[in-house]
C-alpha cells in the first residue's frame, strides 16, 4: 500500500501528488479539522487550562478519509504549511487519527516545504521530523489567551454597552490605534507658515529655482515667517538683493535595495501600489504559492507566503545573481551576496522571505498563464526578489549656497542626477507613504527638490535674478492608517503576527467598527464606543506594550524558553480579576466616561462661541451620551419632559443622502387643510416626516401623530412640504388596469415603495419615484407578477372557492378553511370541484386572528397555532393544531407543564449546548 501524505489545500494535494507518484496518496485536510467550540467552557482555567475540541462536519469527513488511506500503510507525512497553524493542524489530525485507532503500527512523520517544487518536496520526504511541540504549545497558548479575551470581554461589552459587536486580543488594540488616529486628527489645529523662492539664472542663461534659508542674518526655521507680512517683507529683501554662488557642496550616496517581501512587506506594497487589500493579496499569493498551470504542469511560482523572515535559501541567491548578471551585466551583481536581517519586532527568522520558486520564470514568460491580479503579484514579488541582490544605486547629490552681497540674505539650491541606477533599473520601493498617497490621488505632494537636476555653476559665478514668490502653507494633520501603514505599524510595535493581519482587518470591518474610505480606515462612532469603554475600564488589555509583550511570551513558549500554561496561570489571574470588577460597574458609570472621552467628538466647539451641548428642543436642557437597548445615543437630560434625541450615527444615512441631517427635527411647513404643522424627524429605523403631534382622545388614549418613512434614495435636504404631504397621502390611486379594469396602488412598505392591484404586489426600482410613477410604468412592472391567488366559484354551502400561493405552497381556501395542494395537482389547472373535495377530506381550520376563540376560551393553543400559520391571504394548511386543541379550557393548559417527559432523559437534552455569540 502506498504512504499517505497530508497538506492543506486540495491544489496542494494534486500538485504534489504528480510529484511523487504512485508509492503515495496525498490528501489534504481543508485547513483546520477542529477548532475549540464558540461557547462557554471551551477552556477552563480551573483545569490548567484544560481545552475542549470539536471537529465539524467537514473536518471528521477528512480525517475519515485519512483513516481509510491508512489501511495498510506503513507511514504517514503530516505536510501541512510550515508555521504555527500547520503545526497547529498536524496535531489535530494526529490526535483525531490516534482516538480513532488509526494509527496502529503507523509511523508518523512530520515534513515541511518552503515551496511547492518537485526538488524541494522530495527533499522534505527524505527529511522527516517529529512534530515541534514548543511550536504547538505556543498555539495553544495562543488560541486559549484569545477564546479567553474574546468569551470574558464581549459579555462585559454586552451587558454594559449595548449595541456593541465582541471584543478581542489583538483587534481591540488595532482598533484603538486608528480611533486614536482620528482623535488626533479631531484634535488637529493647522498652522500657518511662508516660504520665499526666487529663481535664478546663470552667465549662461540656464535658470533654477532656490529657497530662502537665511533672512537678516538668522537661519529660518519652519514658522520664522508665520504671516504674510514677515513673507512680504523677506520677499524685499531677495528682491532688492544681489546675488552670486557663494558655495556648492557635491557627495555621491548610495542607495540599498529593499529586503525581499515578508508577509507584511508584501500586504503593505500590494496595498501601496496594486490597491489591493491585505485579504486579497493573501488570496492571490496562496493561489501562487500552491500552484499555476502553466503549460500542462501546475507549478508552485512563489515561496510560503505567511512569513517575517527575510533571508532567502542559498541556492536561490545565487540563482538570482547569475540573472542578474546575464540579464543587466556584471556591473548590477554586488562583489558579495546580500545578507539581510528583519527589523520587525518579535521577527521569526526560521522561515525564506517570499520569493519566485525559479528566478528564470520571469513575469513576461508567465504572464499569459496568469489572470491580472495574480500576474501583477508575481512581478511584485519576482522584482522586490531579484532586487535585493543588486547593486546599489549611486545618487551625485548637489547643493548650491546663493548669498547676497552683505552674505545675511541667503538661498539654498538642492538637486541630484542618478549616476548609476543599479536596482532601481528593476524596482522602485514607496518609502513614503505621503508621496505613494499622491500618486495614488489621495494627497497631494510637493515637488522633491532633491529630484531636480542644477545647472553647472561655479563659486561666486554672479546670478541674474529673477521672480520671486512667497507662498501660504499650513500644517497637516497627520494621515489616517491605510491597510499598509497600520499593518506598519502593528509590526513596529509586534503585535500580531503574518497569518493574522489580514483576518485583524477584515474583522474590524465586518464589525462596522471602522470602514474604509479612499483606502483609509475611519472608525465608526460604534467602534469609538467600544475603543473608550476598553480604554476606560480594561485600559491594560489595549495597551500596546501589554499586547507586544504577550506576543513575546508566546515567542518564548514556541522557543522552548516559557510553560505555556505557566504563561496562561499568570495571565489568567490578573485578567479574571479586572472582568470581576466590572460585575458593580453600572450603566451610568458607562455612560459617565465614555461621555467625557468623547464629548469632543460628538460636541465638537462651535465657531459662534454657543454651547454644542445645548438642546436646541427646550429651554435649559443640555445633550449626553446615552445607552438604549439597541445602542448609544444622544439625548437631553430633561427627561422625560423633553423627549429630544439623535442617533449617533443612522444606518444608510450617507448612502441615502442624508449625512448632514442629524438634528433631529426639521419644519418643514403647514399642512393647508388641517393647520397642523409637518416636520422630518429621526427615528430608530430612518428618516420620516409627521403630521402634527400626539394628542389624547376623550378617554385619554394616546393618538398617535400620522406618519410616513422617506424611501430609500429620497433627499432629505432637499424634502419640500409638498412631497412631504403627499408622502403622508400615501397609498395613492396611480390608475385603473386598462384590461383587467382593477385599481392600481402605490406605496411604502417595510420592505421600500410597492405596487398593489387585487393580490397582486410588485416592489419598484430604485429609478421609479412612489409619488409620481405612473399607469403605463404601473403596468409594465405588474405584468410578469405572478397572482398569489384565484377564485374558483361558489361553494356548495356559500362562499367563494379560492386557490392561493402561501410560504409553504399553494393551497385551496373556503374561508377560515384551508387544504394544501398535492405536488400532482396543478395550481393553474385546478377545477372547483377538485379543490371543493380536497377541502372536505383534507381541510383543516385556522385558528382565529389574535389567538382568542369565540367565546373567550384558552389563549394558550391558538397561539401556538397562529405561530406556524401566517395571516389567512397567504395561509398554507395548518396541518396539526385542530379547532378542538383552540377550545381546550384553562384547567387542561395549567396542567400541561405535568406531561413532561422523565427526567431520566434530561441529559441527552443538555449534553449540546447552544453555542453562544462567537467573539473574536
Amino acid at each position: 500500500m502506498p504512504d499517505v501524505l497530508v497538506v492543506e489545500s486540495p491544489a496542494k494535494a494534486k500538485t504534489i501528488n504528480k510529484y511523487l507518484g504512485s508509492d503515495f496518496t496525498v490528501l489534504a485536510s481543508f485547513g483546520h479539522v477542529r477548532d475549540l467550540p464558540p461557547k462557554d467552557g471551551s477552556v477552563r482555567p480551573e483545569e490548567d487550562f484544560a481545552m475542549d475540541w470539536e471537529a465539524d462536519e467537514r473536518g471528521e469527513r477528512q480525517v475519515g478519509a485519512i483513516a481509510k488511506a491508512l489501511k495498510g500503510a506503513r507511514r504517514l507525512f503530516l505536510a501541512t504549511d510550515p508555521d504555527r497553524e500547520g503545526e497547529a493542524i498536524s496535531w489535530h489530525v494526529q490526535d483525531m487519527l490516534a482516538r480513532r485507532g488509526a494509527l496502529k503500527g503507523i509511523d508518523v512523520k512530520r515534513i515541511t516545504f518552503n515551496e511547492i517544487t518537485k526538488r524541494a518536496v522530495q527533499h522534505a520526504v527524505a527529511n522527516p521530523r517529529q512534530l515541534d511541540v514548543p511550536l504547538i504549545d505556543a498555539y495553544l497558548a495562543r488560541r486559549a489567551l484569545d477564546y479567553l479575551v474574546g468569551f470574558n470581554l464581549s459579555p462585559v461589552l454586552w451587558r454594559k454597552l449595548p449595541g456593541s459587536r465582541s471584543a478581542g486580543r489583538v483587534q481591540s488594540v488595532a482598533l484603538r490605534l486608528i480611533c486614536e488616529r482620528e482623535a488626533e486628527i479631531e484634535a488637529f489645529r493647522a498652522r500657518e507658515y511662508w516660504t520665499v523662492e526666487a529663481q535664478f539664472a546663470t552667465p549662461v542663461g540656464a535658470k533654477f529655482t532656490a529657497r530662502l534659508t537665511h533672512h537678516e542674518g538668522k537661519r529660518l526655521e519652519q514658522f520664522d515667517l508665520p504671516n504674510e507680512a514677515t513673507a512680504m517683507a523677506a520677499k524685499a529683501a531677495v528682491e532688492a538683493g544681489k546675488f552670486s554662488v557663494a558655495a556648492i557642496e557635491k557627495k555621491r550616496t548610495k542607495r540599498n535595495p529593499p529586503a525581499p517581501f515578508t508577509t507584511s512587506t508584501l500586504q503593505m506594497e500590494a496595498s501601496r501600489k496594486l490597491g489591493m487589500g491585505a485579504q486579497a493579496a493573501m488570496r492571490v499569493a496562496q493561489q501562487l504559492y500552491e500552484g499555476v498551470d502553466i503549460g500542462g504542469e501546475t507549478v508552485g511560482l512563489i515561496t510560503y507566503m505567511r512569513t517575517d523572515g527575510v533571508q532567502m535559501a542559498r541556492e536561490a541567491i545565487f540563482a538570482i545573481r547569475d540573472h542578474v548578471k546575464e540579464a543587466f551585466g556584471d556591473n548590477y551583481v554586488p562583489g558579495a551576496p546580500r545578507e539581510y536581517s528583519s527589523k520587525a519586532k518579535n521577527a521569526q527568522e526560521a522561515h525564506e522571505a517570499i520569493r519566485p520558486t525559479d528566478v528564470t520564470r520571469t513575469p513576461d514568460q508567465v504572464a499569459r498563464f496568469l489572470d491580472d491580479r495574480q500576474r501583477k503579484l508575481y512581478d511584485l514579488i519576482w522584482k522586490r526578489a531579484v532586487a535585493s541582490q543588486m547593486q546599489s544605486a549611486e545618487i551625485d547629490q548637489t547643493a548650491v549656497d546663493i548669498a547676497d552681497q552683505t552674505g545675511r540674505t541667503r538661498l539654498r539650491a538642492n538637486g541630484s542626477v542618478i549616476a548609476f541606477d543599479g536596482f532601481l533599473r528593476l524596482y522602485r520601493e514607496d518609502e513614503d507613504d505621503r508621496a505613494a498617497d499622491a500618486r495614488a490621488g489621495l494627497a497631494t505632494a510637493a515637488e522633491d527638490e532633491d529630484s531636480k537636476i542644477l545647472p553647472p555653476m561655479r563659486e561666486k559665478d554672479g546670478l541674474k535674478n529673477g521672480p520671486v514668490a512667497a507662498n501660504q502653507h499650513f500644517t497637516q494633520p497627520p494621515p489616517r492608517f491605510s491597510e499598509a501603514t497600520l499593518v506598519k505599524r502593528l509590526e513596529e510595535l509586534g503585535i500580531g503576527r503574518p497569518s493574522t493581519y489580514a483576518s485583524i482587518l477584515q474583522v474590524l470591518q465586518d464589525r462596522e467598527y471602522v470602514r474604509l474610505d479612499k483606502r483609509r480606515f475611519i472608525p465608526e462612532d460604534r467602534g469609538r464606543l467600544v475603543t473608550a469603554f476598553l480604554v476606560s475600564f480594561f485600559e491594560r488589555y489595549v495597551d500596546t506594550g501589554f499586547t507586544a509583550g504577550l506576543e513575546e511570551k508566546l515567542d518564548d513558549i514556541s522557543g522552548g524558553r516559557a510553560d505555556w500554561r505557566a504563561v496562561m496561570h499568570a495571565f489568567w489571574e490578573d485578567f479574571s480579576k479586572a472582568i470581576s470588577s466590572t460585575s458593580e460597574l453600572t450603566i451610568s458609570d458607562v455612560i459617565d466616561a465614555l461621555d467625557e472621552d468623547l464629548g469632543p467628538h460628538f460636541f465638537p466647539a462651535r465657531t459662534d462661541g454657543t454651547d454644542p451641548r445645548a438642546c436646541p428642543a427646550c429651554s435649559g436642557g443640555r445633550l449626553g451620551l446615552r445607552l438604549g437597548r439597541t445602542g448609544a445615543f444622544i439625548g437631553c437630560n430633561n427627561y422625560p419632559e423633553c423627549r429630544y434625541t439623535r442617533p449617533l450615527v443612522a444606518p444608510g444615512a450617507e448612502a441615502d443622502g442624508a449625512a448632514s441631517f442629524n438634528e433631529g427635527a426639521r419644519e418643514l411647513g403647514v399642512d393647508p387643510v388641517s393647520g397642523q404643522r409637518v416636520q422630518l424627524k429621526r427615528g430608530p429605523y430612518g428618516l420620516y416626516v409627521q403630521l402634527g403631534e400626539e394628542t389624547e382622545d376623550a378617554k385619554g388614549k394616546k393618538v398617535k401623530p400620522r406618519r410616513a418613512s422617506l424611501a430609500k434614495g429620497m433627499d432629505p435636504e432637499g424634502l419640500t412640504l409638498d412631497r412631504a404631504l403627499a408622502l403622508l397621502s400615501l397609498p395613492r390611486i396611480v390608475g385603473v388596469h386598462p384590461e383587467t379594469t382593477e385599481e392600481i396602488t402605490a406605496a411604502i412598505g417595510r420592505f421600500g415603495p410597492y405596487l398593489k392591484m387585487g393580490n397582486l404586489f410588485k416592489s419598484l426600482d430604485p429609478d421609479d419615484d412612489v409619488l409620481v410613477v405612473g399607469l403605463n410604468r404601473a403596468v409594465a412592472l405588474l405584468a410578469d407578477v405572478k397572482p398569489r391567488g384565484r377564485g374558483l366559484g361558489d361553494h356548495p354551502s356559500g362562499g367563494v372557492v379560492e386557490v392561493r400561493r402561501g410560504r409553504f405552497g399553494p393551497f385551496a381556501m373556503h374561508g377560515s378553511r384551508v387544504a394544501s395542494l398535492p405536488k400532482s395537482m396543478d395550481f393553474d389547472s385546478v377545477t372547483l370541484d377538485e379543490a371543493v373535495k380536497l377541502l372536505a377530506e383534507k381541510g383543516k381550520d385556522l385558528p382565529p386572528k389574535g389567538g382568542k376563540g369565540a367565546k373567550g376560551k384558552a389563549k394558550a393553543a391558538p397561539k401556538k397555532a397562529a405561530a406556524k400559520a401566517p395571516a389567512a391571504d397567504d395561509a398554507p394548511v395548518v396541518k396539526k393544531a385542530p379547532a378542538k386543541k383552540a377550545a381546550a379550557p384553562k384547567a387542561a393548559a395549567a396542567k400541561k407543564p405535568a406531561a413532561k417527559k422523565p427526567a431520566a432523559k434530561k441529559p441527552a437534552t443538555t449534553t449540546k449546548k447552544p453555542a453562544a455569540r462567537k467573539a473574536s
